[in-house]
């Protein structure tokens, strides 16, 4: 493992070979959602989205009880609503960088996963998560809405009515019934849910980072189009890696009985 390069106060990025694993670190507030670390999210993303190296992103939380509990309220209690409008475009950034990274993305969830919390998981490919894992979207409990893609992004994994239940009565949802209904996506043993994230990530990488990269844009621009449609998306990601360097090294390896030697290209 590589050291830790730090964005801000409250979040860190740990190398595993071709892993990157995207820390929350803010453990005193167990780590709400304030402005800068929302600042030091969309900072990370944007450098790990550039990053040729990582085939893929691992969401963890250093804090022993919580994953994420969400917007940092006591900042938003302080703010006038001039600040709160300034202030959504940095959160949004947030969201919509781990949603928009182009490599596969896995999120580790224990203990709450709440509110903004558990739309950072939402935003990840997949989610493993432990025993004391507890989801849920809040926010119309406080007098909002989930802002964070949540209102999108679950109905896109449990289906309109189920995602319409759990967001009206902002209830939150322990980790046996969350595997049951899709919310998350494997269920692991108690304190095992990063360790099991990174083994499912390495396996993960140990594909071709040109593939996985076409095989994620082709899941998410065609997901909601209809089948014509979603084919032609398909076939355009099929153009994009049947010339690359990737397909080229994926092929001869398999036909020498080797393991390949991916290019990244």
């Amino acid at each position: 493992m590589g050291g830790e390069q730090r964005f801000g106060e409250f979040v860190g990025v740990r190398r595993h070979a071709h892993v990157a694993e995207l820390v929350l670190d803010r453990p005193k507030a167990m780590n709400a959602v304030s402005t800068d670390m929302a600042r030091s999210i969309g900072s990370a993303c944007a450098a790990l989205a550039q990053d040729r190296d990582a085939r893929v992103v691992v969401l963890t939380s250093t804090h022993e009880r919580a994953f994420c509990v969400g917007a940092d309220l006591k900042e938003r209690n302080s703010f006038s609503d001039a600040e709160l409008v300034r202030q959504r475009p940095t959160a949004r950034a947030a969201y919509t960088g781990v949603l928009e990274l182009p490599m596969p993305t896995v999120a580790a969830l224990h203990g709450f996963a709440l509110g903004g919390g558990f739309e950072l998981a939402l935003a990840c490919d997949l989610i493993v998560a432990d025993p004391t894992a507890v989801v849920g979207l809040p926010e119309v409990s406080v007098g909002v809405i989930p802002g964070g893609g949540g209102t999108q992004l679950l109905p896109r994994r449990v289906g309109a009515a189920r995602a319409a239940e759990l967001i009206f009565t902002a209830r939150r949802v322990e980790a046996a019934e969350a595997r049951e209904l899709g919310l998350v996506d494997q269920l692991v043993g108690e304190g095992e849910d990063r360790d099991e994230a990174l083994a499912l990530a390495a396996r993960i990488a140990a594909n071709s980072p040109v593939g996985l990269r076409a095989a994620k844009r082709a899941l998410r621009l065609g997901h909601g189009l209809d089948l014509r449609a979603g084919l032609e998306v398909e076939d355009a990601a099929w153009r994009s890696v049947a010339f690359s360097g990737d397909r080229a090294e994926g092929v001869a390896a398999f036909n020498e009985k080797r393991k390949p030697q991916w290019p990244g290209e």
